[in-house]
């Protein structure tokens, strides 16, 4: 994780280290819903279920779930009004899987579903921008970046590549755009070690 002045401020983000809201989180519909409210901000049930063609029912569940764990909250500003709305309660999730793998911590399975969970809504987003490829400008098909880099470190060297990294995007994210023409940018950062042949 960045450090210090770099990283965001302590309660904009949530520390994921209780098993049970880790095996809350693992679920494909709340990622997404927890995704949407983080991303383009605070929602009804009833919103989020046409959005991903859901029940409201189903929507209200699954907020209610994530509300258990302290990932969403009643959004302040819609107050009154007769359908509940929600908001994400933190802009980011922090975790680690040592925390989760721990055989006595018994949620490394959830561990695993969470990540695939994560994998999944990951390329999900890629294939959506590979798909309207031809729908953004020349400017933004260049600006673009899908690279993979193979190197050789050591465990403190992949901790402090990824802390360097994340400096970085966490510097830009604060520093906001600086032109009219900005757009939502999503930076997926992967760095993991791997033995063998490429499989």
């Amino acid at each position: 994780m960045a450090s210090g002045a770099d990283r965001p401020a302590a309660d904009r983000v949530y520390r994921l280290e209780d098993p049970e809201a880790l095996r809350a989180l693992a679920h494909p519909l709340r990622g997404k819903l927890l995704a949407a409210l983080r991303l383009d901000g605070p929602a009804t049930a009833s919103m989020l279920a046409r959005r991903y063609g859901e029940t409201s029912g189903s929507t209200s569940y699954h907020l209610r779930m994530l509300a258990r764990y302290g990932f969403v909250e009643d959004d302040p500003g819609h107050g009154g009004e007769r359908e509940r709305w929600w908001r994400a309660a933190h802009e980011l999730t922090e975790w680690s899987p040592a925390h989760f793998l721990d055989p006595e911590s018994g949620a490394s399975e959830a561990a695993r579903r969470f990540m695939s969970r994560v994998v999944a809504d990951y390329a999900g987003w890629l294939a959506r921008w590979i798909e309207e490829l031809e729908d953004w400008e020349p400017a933004w098909q260049e600006a673009a970046e899908l690279s993979d880099l193979a190197l050789r470190l050591t465990p403190s060297q992949l901790r402090s590549l990824s802390d360097e990294l994340l400096a970085i995007v966490y510097r830009y994210r604060e520093a906001g755009p600086d032109g009219p023409d900005a757009e939502r940018v999503m930076v997926l950062l992967h760095a993991f070690p791997q033995r063998g042949a490429m499989p």
